[in-house]
């Protein structure tokens, strides 16, 4: 697989900064509201939709994203190992509720992290470890040599969580952040430029001594977000670049499929693409669109079994992506399940005003028709311990689209605008495959000219934009009040940059080439 090369980050001129971080005390959660509540505090002070400032040592488990190590998994041994990196997950899941349920004993003894949830999960992890390498050497594959090196899991201080993951950046595998996306290829007119965004104000340096005085992870779950994962966005510097030059026999159409914003609320916490046959993989909860039988038992036999929420039946492709929440006091459906309140994702679900879904060109040259059954992810779940390195997160604001896009912070919009998240998907294939063991390398983006490398070919680049109508947070004394924020797993405290997109092209009478014919022919269709 090529390189990708990526943009130079330029960081915004604004910095909002925390005297402490917070915690939201109250709504759902089960386990979750007390988690970092110093012992002479009422939770009862505070209510329901404000953070406070606490005090906690360690913030989260950062561990090694195994996944994204194995990029040569043999076909055989593919369903096997996705159960595995599904238990090395849960293993991570258990081990931070055991981390947010066990402060008091923290406070009392200062290897109680290490010797009672860090030791224990090294070795469950060691043993799953152990599994995968058998799974790969048993149908003739062969194992990363130090696959061992990434059994061992740190804590992250709370004065930490926000520096990009600095525990995990050199496991992010393939350099597939959103850098490379090209201005003139998103809808909306040309507002993604990929992951070059960095919300000023992120950092939390200097708040505390080794993360005693620096704030928590906030959130009403425990498990952020934080004031300072939002920004004003009228205060942030523009950081949207110029769109690439057009080569005369660019590809300059459009396709956009109409698939609704999931009224009917059609959610699951699986997903299908990274953990098949695992109910729960994603650990958070997913919107669909499209097609409306996806969860973790779905196969290529049963999509096209599926239905579709599209106007255009012949687009039976699953559009799917982690759900916004509002972290009000309010709750939802899912307060007392797996993947919802039971770990950490609280809040009312919001469901889109606008889903616009958009096929677009390469600036370089003609596109060819994406396979069947071609599954795609973009950005990372997990970039708060990977890194950005494949973060593809963009936020902003309707009016300010053109002009910021964020990855390391949610924007606080101004009255009568409305939260923008956004993505452009990889637009670059090996030709070959309809996924890869990493679900990474078989796909890639253009370079910084729209230029696909090393064979890859050129295919309609899926563009998403997803509007919401939420009530702009306020921030008082280094203090969120409600806070909204994308589902994810706990241990990435609720980062903006763990924002991703989840897709498997499923058509049928020729809609794939009559997509990549209408790119080509510099026409917009529907």
């Amino acid at each position: 697989m090529g390189r990708n090369i990526r943009k130079r980050r330029s960081p915004l001129a604004v910095k909002v900064t925390a005297a402490s971080a917070a915690l939201a005390l109250g709504g759902g959660g089960l386990i979750w509201a007390n988690f970092y509540a110093s012992a002479h505090e009422s939770n009862d002070a505070w209510g329901g939709n404000r953070t406070k400032a606490t005090a906690a040592q360690v913030a989260t488990i950062s561990c090694p994203d195994v996944g994204q190590k194995l990029t040569n998994v043999p076909d055989k041994a593919r369903t096997d190992v996705a159960g595995e990196l599904s238990n090395l997950d849960r293993q991570i899941t258990e081990a931070y509720q055991r981390l947010a349920t066990t402060r008091d004993a923290q406070t009392r003894d200062a290897s109680f992290v290490q010797n009672s949830i860090l030791q224990p999960l090294k070795e469950r992890r060691q043993n799953i470890l152990d599994r995968i390498k058998l799974e790969i050497t048993r149908v003739g594959g062969t194992a990363p040599g130090d696959l061992d090196t990434l059994a061992n899991c740190t804590g992250t201080p709370a004065d930490q969580t926000n520096a990009g993951g600095q525990q995990g950046g050199q496991n992010g595998g393939q350099q597939q952040g959103g850098g490379q996306q090209q201005g003139g290829q998103q809808q909306g007119g040309g507002q993604n430029n990929g992951g070059q965004q960095q919300g000023g104000g992120q950092q939390q340096g200097g708040q505390g001594n080794g993360g005693q005085q620096g704030g928590n992870i906030g959130g009403q779950a425990g498990n952020g977000p934080v004031a300072a994962d939002f920004v004003d966005i009228t205060k942030a510097q523009p950081n949207v670049q110029a769109k690439p030059r057009q080569a005369r026999n660019a590809s300059r159409g459009t396709f956009t499929t109409r698939c609704g914003v999931n009224t009917n609320k059609n959610h699951n916490t699986d997903n299908v693409i990274v953990a098949p046959g695992v109910k729960n993989g994603a650990h958070h909860l997913h919107d669909y669109v499209g097609n409306q039988k996806i969860d973790a038992f779905a196969s290529n036999n049963t999509f096209l079994q599926g239905g579709t929420s599209c106007q255009n039946k012949n687009d039976l492709s699953s559009y799917y992506w982690p759900v916004v929440r509002v972290q009000d006091g309010s709750q939802d459906f899912d307060q007392n399940n797996d993947g919802g309140g039971k770990e950490g994702n609280v809040g009312k679900i919001l469901t889109p005003v606008q889903a616009q879904i958009k096929y677009v060109g390469s600036p370089t040259g003609k596109v060819v028709a994406m396979p069947q059954f071609l599954r795609i992810i973009t950005g990372d779940a997990k970039t708060t311990t990977n890194g950005l390195a494949n973060a593809n997160a963009h936020w902003s604001c309707t009016g300010f689209e053109n002009k910021v896009q964020l990855t390391e912070q949610y924007p606080i919009c101004p009255q009568g605008s409305k939260v923008v998240r956004s993505f452009a998907f990889q637009s670059c294939w090996d030709g070959q495959n309809a996924d890869s063991a990493n679900h990474r390398t078989h796909v890639a983006f253009a370079d910084a000219n729209g230029n696909c490398q090393n064979g890859f070919k050129a295919i309609p680049q899926l563009t998403m934009r997803l509007v919401y109508d939420i009530k702009p947070p306020t921030i008082e004394n280094g203090q969120v009040k409600n806070a909204y924020a994308v589902d994810g797993f706990p241990e990435q405290l609720h980062k903006p940059s763990t924002d991703h997109d989840d897709f498997i092209a499923i058509t049928k009478n020729g809609l794939a080439n009559k997509i990549a014919n209408c790119v080509n022919r510099g026409q917009n269709c529907s």
